[in-house]
């Protein structure tokens, strides 16, 4: 078990100290705790090369998408998905704060109802953490769907999660320098509907849309929105459709990154550099840093998110 765990708090001590700024922390920051599609990498049932070594051979930095955000003037912290990876990105990000005590942020906020992004709640029930009422905050049919479906409700019935309703692009305030804002997208709302967010620390913005189904499907201009920010994470779970060979891509419809490319391409260099691609699919080869398409994309002007990445916000 040592031999498991050490590399592991290693590699967070070497992330961190390697994005982390000399001199006095920045009061609002973002850390990048996971970059990669709900399935995980290696992905169960994947013997193409793509994962078949990493099965043997663990990558600890392959964790599922999720961001957190430290507030280091208030001494508060958040967390962006509740995915399968948690527990290790909620340690994570109590490492990063370096002022967190305790082991559960002070606030959860859930995308939507698809299994890399909710299911990490698991671990604050009676099996596991047996939290007190840490604060998750949801759209009114993802928090429904947790009040009224087993083993979900049980964290609300015993107060494992305390449940705050959100409401479409209404702002919620969390701290005298912080603000978020969710924003509906079109994905597969089978079980609730789907949302991005906008995090605004006291000098820069953040868009975070790791799921929508295609661009042109939006009610709002993807252009006009990454003008509004200093950031924008957004979904690049596929680099293209050749990729998938064994689905139906129409079944599971993300924005391609060459979609993508090609509809931001006109944007000045500024603006590209904004866009930073998460979410990978454990086929997409831009989480090779050295492969000839992550090699494209930053030729192309955008940015590939990295785990571990910390930005001020």
């Amino acid at each position: 078990m040592k031999k498991l765990l050490l590399p592991f708090f290693l590699l967070i001590y070497m992330v961190l100290t390697a994005y982390q700024k000399p001199g006095k922390p920045a009061p609002v920051s973002l850390i990048v705790l996971g970059t990669i599609q709900d399935g995980g990498s290696p992905h169960m049932g994947c013997n193409k090369n793509c994962c078949r070594y990493l099965f043997t051979h663990p990558d600890y930095r392959r964790k599922v998408v999720s961001l957190g955000v430290i507030d280091s003037q208030n001494q508060q912290t958040w967390l962006f998905e509740a995915t399968p990876d948690m527990p290790a990105q909620a340690k994570m990000l109590k490492i990063a704060s370096g002022f967190q005590q305790k082991e559960t942020p002070d606030g959860i906020f859930v995308t939507h109802a698809h299994i890399g992004h909710y299911t990490g709640l698991m671990y604050l029930g009676k099996e596991a953490l047996n939290s007190k009422s840490v604060p998750t905050y949801a759209m009114p049919r993802m928090k429904t769907f947790l009040e009224n479906n087993g083993p979900w409700n049980q964290l609300v019935s015993i107060n494992n999660i305390a449940l705050q309703a959100l409401q479409n692009e209404q702002p919620v305030i969390l701290s005298n320098n912080i603000k978020v804002t969710p924003i509906i997208v079109p994905h597969r709302d089978e079980l609730s509907e789907t949302v991005g967010y906008k995090i605004e620390g006291p000098n820069k913005k953040i868009l975070f849309i790791p799921d929508i189904n295609k661009w042109a499907l939006w009610n709002k201009d993807i252009i006009h929105e990454i003008a509004g920010v200093n950031y924008a994470f957004v979904d690049g779970t596929f680099y293209s459709g050749e990729e998938i060979q064994t689905r139906n891509i129409a079944e599971i419809p993300h924005p391609f990154i060459i979609e993508s490319m090609k509809l931001l391409a006109g944007l000045p260099a500024r603006e590209k550099a904004k866009v930073y691609f998460i979410h990978f699919n454990h086929t997409n080869p831009v989480i090779d840093p050295k492969s000839p398409q992550a090699l494209t994309v930053l030729k192309n002007g955008f940015r590939i998110a990295q785990f571990g990445q910390r930005v001020e916000l």
